[in-house]
């Protein structure tokens, strides 16, 4: 048996189900066409583990001046997160869309906890699940799936990353290595080479 076996769209990396357009769909974030809408547009949070709440709830304090009114007065009243129709843990939101960590900079969305990583403040970013979107994760048993969640909103960013010729993958390289690890990362990158000698005028 191939040691990174692969079943028609899917490849085995590690103990990771990895879906093949994460290797060879192309993207990069362009926040200028966008303006961050990935935070206000859906119908839930962003999902989360008990160790990022804990991560946020220490946060807090640091990035409550940035929150809008009505997003403080949700963190009053029902925290920072909750578990929404399907049952998985999120952040909250405001207006039944936006989550509540979200703030608007000119015309553009931004994410005040990563902000506050950024300039020093905090030494945590944001949720994983935020650091590798597209990429949404599934448990799948005792294993872990991989999918890229096409959405009309990233339009942009397939179209940047095309130009570049950045598969998603490399875009979300230290996402990936931050939730699965450098080893693990360094094997995707050995099956996507394999993968992509065979897609014609894939990125190399």
């Amino acid at each position: 048996m191939d040691a990174n076996p692969s079943f028609g769209n899917l490849v085995i990396v590690g103990d990771v189900i990895v879906h093949t357009d994460i290797i060879t769909q192309c993207f990069c974030c362009d926040l200028e066409a966008c303006k961050g809408i990935c935070c206000i547009e859906g119908d839930a949070g962003a999902p989360v583990t008990m160790d990022e709440i804990a991560e946020i709830e220490n946060a807090l304090d640091v990035v409550w001046p940035d929150l809008n009114a009505r997003a403080q007065a949700e963190i009053d009243l029902k925290g920072v997160s909750y578990v929404d129709a399907e049952g998985d843990l999120v952040t909250s939101i405001v207006n039944g869309k936006d989550c509540v960590f979200t703030f608007h900079e000119k015309d553009c969305c931004l994410c005040a906890l990563e902000r506050a990583c950024r300039r020093g403040k905090t030494n945590w970013s944001k949720p994983i699940s935020c650091a590798l979107y597209p990429i949404r994760e599934k448990r799948l048993g005792t294993m872990v799936g991989l999918n890229y969640h096409r959405w009309d909103v990233c339009k942009s960013a397939v179209v940047k990353g095309e130009e570049l010729r950045l598969p998603l993958y490399k875009f979300l390289r230290e996402p990936l290595i931050r939730r699965f690890g450098e080893e693990w990362y360094e094997e995707l990158e050995l099956v996507a080479k394999e993968l992509l000698r065979y897609s014609f005028g894939s990125p190399s």
